[in-house]
């Protein structure tokens, strides 16, 4: 998944990143702000204890405080204790009263009721579905999105004030989901027919790639899933990987899906977080899964998998966060690579990608998604065999089987070979590295067919110095890419290398001195009929922003899984 151009990339956003969630200027230790009033831009550590508006609050999870941060606002983040002080306000608001439901769909539920009073002033609002937190809201209005069809939720309303006190629930109102349309691209359990595309947080910034793209370009219609790269993973815990981009940009009118700015008031959500909920209402069939991990930041789970009970509830608490949990539709792992080398080598035995992903259902639980990308290394005693994806398959919804880098300019004198073949072909330089290879090994292993997707990349790898024009040739180094070298957007090559042959089920192009390789709309709907034919669950692509305005590869893929 382009892992490596990720790492010079994510060096260039640090800076960035930690300009905006942690000035230097304005950091303070946990130890210095104990028993201190809570400020904006201070590092707080768990069990850390500040005070505000005369109530005493406990930091139980580590983090950088941002303006809209106060302890009442994120339940996350802070925990009232009494300290015996009792602070001066213990007054509760009033009950939020005449709960109603004003819309419901297949996928949603929109609630409204009356706004409740308080001696110094109501905060928020915490949205109850069943009994479970599923949103903490400034105004009156919330629609609970990513439902299934036909199905019965029960919800209540607490009211809080900026002292932490809530209210008592008010009356529950009962709501049944509409019955699905079974043509629906996003109906769950649709045999192979889901569509998953990564959006990925960095998009935003070089790219220029934003969560409203993915709607005028016609993609969201025809997605089933979205997988959110990335978040990181760090002293054996889930983390966020870049809080501005994730939750905190403002996004002016003409930037957002529905268009209407972001505000600063304080709790709002913001950034992509902020608009791939506003996505999800628009679109009500979608859902979107938090990915962790990734070629960069997959070093994290050595340590994670010594603890993955702890690791697990990481996860849980970061994704079902009661800011963005109506974002989410569950977890995705993408360990580059267990008990195997990507950028960083694993030694934690074949087992412990097993344990890691029965922690993680275990925690996550049936309701919400769990899935994983995987390697497709069909090779004898490849990475397929280093761990055991069979033992884990029980845990996941399914795998999104890696299905391209096999070859690229990362060997920068070739042999010139297409990235991502569906099949083997004569002269393929590694015996194994294609499509079919890692689909067959996965499937004899024992692992249902209906659970792997096919993957197909939206974007080229190329080398440079290249005379001949089938695959095979020698080359001088990798060819220029707009962001990195060897590595092209399928937008950007369609036009500026076309097409010139097929080999293996995939396309590659010829042109002056440079040889790419890249899936078209023809050689994607060969490769989703290989998908219909061999039974598997559908497919999925890296990424959303390196195909056209209009969605061509998508749509390629869509009409071809029907």
């Amino acid at each position: 998944m382009l892992r490596k151009a990720l790492a010079g990339l994510a060096a260039l956003l640090l800076p960035l990143t930690v300009l905006v969630a942690a000035p230097s200027w304005a950091a303070a230790s946990s130890s210095a702000a104990a028993m201190a009033d809570w400020s904006a831009w201070t590092a707080y550590t768990a069990g850390a204890r500040v005070t505000f508006n005369g109530v005493t609050y406990e930091c139980v999870q580590s983090h950088t405080s941002q303006p809209g941060w106060e302890p009442p606002n994120v339940p996350a983040l802070w925990k009232p204790v009494d300290d015996g002080g009792g602070g001066d306000d213990t007054s509760a608001p009033s009950v939020p009263g005449n709960l109603r439901t004003t819309g419901v769909t297949d996928r949603s539920v929109s609630l409204a009721w009356n706004a409740s009073t308080d001696n110094v002033g109501v905060t928020g609002y915490e949205v109850y579905r069943n009994g479970t937190l599923v949103a903490t809201v400034t105004g009156t209005t919330h629609t609970d999105t990513g439902l299934s069809p036909e199905t019965g939720y029960a919800y209540t309303v607490r009211a809080r004030d900026a002292a932490g006190n809530r209210s008592a629930a008010g009356n529950t109102v009962n709501a049944t989901t509409a019955e699905g349309d079974d043509g629906d691209p996003g109906e769950p359990g649709d045999g192979g027919n889901k569509v998953l595309g990564y959006f990925v947080q960095w998009g935003v910034y070089q790219r220029g790639y934003h969560v409203k793209n993915i709607d005028t370009s016609g993609s969201a219609a025809k997605l089933t899933h979205i997988n959110y790269a990335f978040g990181n993973v760090q002293n054996g815990q889930c983390t966020i990987g870049d809080s501005y981009a994730d939750y905190d940009r403002f996004y002016q009118a003409n930037e957002s899906v529905d268009g209407v700015a972001d505000t600063w008031d304080a709790g709002a959500l913001r950034g992509s977080f902020n608009q791939l909920r506003k996505l999800k209402q628009k679109h009500p069939h979608l859902k979107v899964l938090f990915s962790f991990g990734g070629w960069t930041w997959s070093g994290g789970f050595t340590q994670a998998a010594q603890n993955p009970a702890a690791f697990a509830e990481s996860c849980y608490r970061l994704v079902e966060d009661p800011r963005w949990a109506d974002v989410f539709d569950g977890i995705d792992i993408d360990w580059e690579y267990p008990n195997a080398c990507g950028l960083s080598c694993d030694s934690s035995g074949p087992a412990a990608y097993r344990n890691l992903m029965q922690a993680l259902r275990a925690r996550f639980g049936s309701g919400n998604l769990v899935t994983a990308a995987i390697t497709a290394d069909g090779t004898n005693g490849g990475k397929i065999d280093a761990a055991d994806y069979a033992g884990a398959a029980q845990y996941v919804d399914w795998y999104n089987v890696m299905t391209y880098d096999y070859f690229g300019a990362f060997a920068p004198q070739g042999p010139t070979a297409p990235h991502s073949p569906l099949t083997s072909y004569n002269g393929i330089p590694t015996p194994g590295f294609h499509s079919d290879a890692a689909i067959q090994k996965l499937k004899a292993k024992g692992i249902p067919a209906g659970k792997l997707l096919l993957g197909i990349g939206f974007y080229g790898r190329g080398w440079t110095g290249v005379t001949q024009a089938a695959p095979g040739g020698t080359a001088s180094g990798a060819a220029p890419g707009t962001y990195e070298a060897g590595i092209e957007d399928y937008k950007v090559l369609k036009t500026r290398c076309p097409a010139t042959g097929t080999v293996a089920g995939t396309a590659y192009a010829h042109c002056g001195n440079q040889w790419w390789s890249y899936d078209t709309p023809a050689t994607i709907g060969g490769k989703m009929s290989y998908s219909k034919n061999q039974g598997l669950g559908g497919a999925f692509f890296w990424e959303l922003s390196g195909d056209t305005s209009n969605a061509e590869l998508l749509t390629a893929m869509r009409n071809g899984l029907g």
